[in-house]
């Protein structure tokens, strides 16, 4: 009988109906317009249009719609912060406020005298509406990260001026609405500098020590989760308490989180998987639901308000993208990309319409209300919307596709066929507690093309395999794949039946073409001193194996600095080019400071490896003799990296054997990873480890 209770008038009011009616929407509406050379992100505000209540009126939009719509806007905020590049985004940060001086300055001036000398309207009402030509909204961003360009300096500057433009128009609105309202005084400016700056210390300072120590007591992937976003609206509230919008509070808690979610995380795959399949697409919906094409057919003063946004909001920032690219000597492509994503008017341009339009100063001679914008500039600033967010989407693709394919071209110009494809990992698991750092660190070092080149290894004695110990092991490799399989990465996951596990291993790294190995100690055990010779004669003998061997007291994710101690003649070692390459790569992942220690030799092939691309700090140090006098500053939140040598090897130094006594002894609490980068011929047997 519930059949014959619903109701299908439109609106539609059943929820049920409702949403699946939206992601109906979301399914269909980018897969049909892609056929049309539309941009996704643009198909989704022209499917909002069309089922808004301007449109069909099939779906209205309401509190769910709105409340969904901002946590999306909010979103696309937050991952900016978080995907950003913190070391550039720290080299950049001059270049990132003149482009947003360039684009809040030139769209604020050119609008302002617009608006009183072509508009007519009042200088009030013409710096307010100059204000929302001067804010954007990162409406292209995801189609900059589909892309994988999130890290070309070009987006770095535009999302880091994005925020400078941003604060500048919204601080503009609220000082207009404060002159109309007559509450601008001296407490009115006290009152806002201290707001800003109590809120911007506790989300840039007190948000990471929190995170941090969540994360250490926390592994439980749906908490975690949960966690990041109730940061998220948190900072987004305390930045509206501090009178400024809550994109702002979005943002920096991006930024302040940026180095506690490594991108190659699982953690980080669920962030971009829900806010791309859910939380945006209804912010665009509900962007689309605004448009009202029958307020174009009311008079000729909303089209001729709606063309001039149009042509000062674009043409402006056009300017501020072009004087950035000639400022830093950026390409077309890039300027196309900052110009795209900053052209798109949304979020802190609605903020402004809405307030100034739902101010009235008074009334007409026919007694009907005089609003600081009236409603042909609310009507424009839809037609604004549609149009800026079209332009944006086509240019910004358009600039992201072809930067793409350039940094392809380069990467097959400067890579070998071999070194780009040959990437494959091994990981021997044999205890529950570390599988799924073991996995968080080969996630970490991995490269970000390889997507299928994991190995999960159980060794089963033959002696003493039954039912029991296979049920073991397939839960630990289970573990195993589904860790990485949060992070979109496929584990081949192996069982080997052997009396020895070096000639199991042996024989997996030969079969398969394995390049690294990530081995693990237990938590609570003691290194035995005569560990690592016998590593060194067992496992580490496969030729071509560069090998990591973790112990992780605390999540890879919330490592404050990664130290990095390579003995003289390091870069003589054949692998040490390959273990090069992996450390840049956890740099990148992870976003942690490090520090590199090594004679002067091993310290000028780092760099010329490294280049500008990673923030590495380099100290000079060769006397092993005296070993511990590099980590009298290691602190708790350290991980330390020692690059070791077997007894033949060119970099082997006779204190090598000594190091489990001393991590034994003075960094139990610490993560290390002993490194042993690959040295040559195989040896055989040989025990293996804890």
């Amino acid at each position: 009988m519930m059949l014959f209770a619903l109701s299908f008038s439109l609106p539609i009011e059943d929820p049920i109906l409702k949403f699946l009616i939206i992601l109906i929407i979301i399914l269909c509406a980018p897969l049909l317009l892609n056929k049309l050379k539309i941009p996704p992100l643009l198909g989704l505000i022209i499917a909002g249009a069309v089922i808004g209540p301007y449109g069909i009126n099939l779906v209205s939009r309401d509190s769910s719609i709105i409340m969904s719509g901002t946590a999306g806007l909010l979103y696309i905020m937050f991952l900016a912060g978080m995907e950003i590049d913190m070391n550039d985004f720290k080299k950049n940060s001059l270049k990132s406020l003149t482009f947003g001086m360039y684009t809040f300055w030139v769209p604020l001036l050119v609008g302002t005298v617009v608006g009183k000398w072509i508009l007519g309207f009042s200088w009030m009402t013409s710096v307010l509406l100059a204000s929302m030509f001067a804010s954007h909204t990162l409406i292209a961003y995801p189609i900059i990260s589909k892309y994988g360009i999130v890290r070309n300096p070009a987006v770095g500057i535009t999302v880091g001026g994005t925020m400078v433009t941003d604060m500048l128009a919204l601080l503009v609105l609220t000082i207009v609405v404060g002159m109309t309202t007559g509450e601008v005084n001296t407490l009115f400016w006290i009152r806002l500098a201290v707001s800003i700056i109590i809120f911007t210390a506790l989300v840039i300072f007190v948000f990471p020590l929190i995170g941090r120590w969540f994360f250490k007591q926390v592994d439980d992937s749906i908490s975690q989760y949960i966690f990041v976003l109730s940061l998220l609206f948190f900072g987004s509230f305390l930045a509206q308490l501090a009178g400024i919008e809550g994109i702002i509070g979005a943002f920096l808690c991006g930024l302040a989180l940026n180095r506690l979610i490594p991108r190659s995380s699982p953690l980080m795959n669920r962030i971009e998987f829900v806010g791309n399949a859910i939380f945006i697409p209804f912010f665009l919906l509900g962007v689309g639901m605004l448009v009202d094409y029958r307020a174009f057919f009311n008079g000729w003063e909303t089209i001729e308000v709606g063309l001039v946004m149009i042509i000062v909001a674009t043409g402006t920032k056009f300017i501020a993208a072009w004087l950035t690219q000639k400022t830093f000597h950026f390409s077309l492509d890039q300027r196309r990309v900052i110009f795209g994503l900053s052209n798109a008017q949304a979020a802190a341009t609605l903020a402004a319409v809405m307030v100034g339009y739902n101010i009235i100063l008074g009334t007409d001679v026919n007694g009907q209300p005089v609003r600081l914008l009236n409603e042909s500039v609310l009507n424009g600033t839809i037609l604004m919307i549609l149009v800026t967010c079209t332009i944006a989407t086509f240019v910004a693709q358009k600039g992201a596709q072809n930067i793409a394919l350039h940094e392809i071209k380069n990467t097959e110009a400067h890579s070998s066929e071999k070194t780009r494809l040959r990437e494959h990992i091994l990981i021997p698991v044999s205890n529950k507690n570390t599988v799924e750092e073991l996995i968080n660190l080969s996630l970490a070092i991995k490269s970000p093309a390889n997507k299928d080149g994991l190995y999960a290894l159980r060794v089963i004695n033959s002696n003493e395999s039954d039912e029991a110990e296979l049920k073991r092991s397939r839960t630990l490799l289970d573990k195993a794949v589904h860790t990485a399989a949060a992070a979109d990465v496929h584990v081949h996951d192996l069982i080997r039946y052997d009396l020895s596990t070096t000639n199991a291993i042996t024989s997996v790294v030969c079969e398969n073409g394995i390049t690294d190995m990530v081995l693990g100690l237990h938590q609570h055990k003691s290194i035995p001193a005569d560990f690592l010779g016998k590593i060194a004669d067992g496992i580490l003998c496969s030729n071509g194996v560069n090998t990591f061997i973790y112990k992780s007291m605390q999540p890879l994710a919330t490592i404050k600095r990664n130290i990095f101690l390579m003995p003289p003649k390091a870069e003589k070692e054949l692998g040490f080019v390959h273990v090069m390459r992996k450390i840049k790569t956890i740099i990148a992942n992870t976003g942690a400071l490090s520090v590199l220690y090594g004679s002067h030799e091993s310290i000028d092939a780092a760099k010329t490896f490294f280049g500008n691309d990673a923030e590495v700090e380099y100290r000079e140090f060769d006397d092993w003799n005296d070993f511990l006098i590099v980590f009298r500053d290691v602190k708790s939140n350290d991980c330390m990296w020692v690059f070791l040598s077997r007894k033949d090897g060119v970099s082997y130094h006779p204190v090598m054997p000594k190091i489990p006594g001393y991590l034994n002894k003075y960094f139990r609490q610490n993560n290390f990873i002993l490194v042993y980068p690959e040295q040559g011929n195989p040896m055989e047997n040989g025990p293996f480890l804890i």
